[in-house]
């Protein structure tokens, strides 16, 4: 039991921060992250001993995280505004260095609102690319395939690019 509990300490530690973050986008209010947040404790020390090691132990406590909030949600899930709310550091993790110039102080209101706009299934996976993830993370995650994962996010960011230029005119 005592290790079971440094073992979860330690995670809790380690990925406080990212737990945090998932929280953030999948509830509205600061009461329902923090309620949300303490669900996803409870599920990661509930499941801690069934961790197979089949992926790192971060990306199972995204998968932990990311499945709580689904659940938390409830049938309105399909309704829920995930809330991209993120400095350019995390936003710059999304996009490669060619595309610079959508980071742009007065573009990032505006690549912020357009991924709000995406729909559900979408705004996880930019959530996790925005944090950095590998496609395979984000494949064990969301349950799709790698090569899925990438033309999903090839898409997103080919709409994100359409949408931002096209309303750059109006800048």
């Amino acid at each position: 039991m005592i290790e079971k509990e440094l073992r979860f300490k330690t995670l809790v530690r380690e990925n406080e921060e990212r737990i945090r973050r998932i929280c953030r986008y999948y509830a509205p209010t600061e009461e329902d992250q923090n309620d949300m947040y303490q669900e996803v404790l409870v599920n990661i020390w509930k499941s801690l001993d069934s961790f197979r090691g089949d992926s790192a132990m971060g990306t199972w406590v995204y998968r932990v995280a990311v499945n709580t909030s689904l659940s938390y949600s409830g049938q309105h899930y399909k309704r829920m505004k995930l809330n991209v709310e993120m400095g350019s550091e995390y936003l710059q993790n999304a996009f490669v260095q060619e595309d610079e110039y959508m980071l742009k102080e007065e573009k990032i209101q505006a690549l912020q609102a357009e991924l709000n706009q995406l729909s559900f299934i979408d705004k996880a996976i930019m959530g996790l690319v925005i944090e950095g993830l590998s496609t395979k993370d984000i494949s064990d995650i969301i349950g799709i395939t790698e090569s899925n994962v990438r033309v999903k996010i090839h898409r997103i960011k080919n709409e994100l690019r359409s949408k931002l230029n096209t309303n750059s005119e109006s800048f």
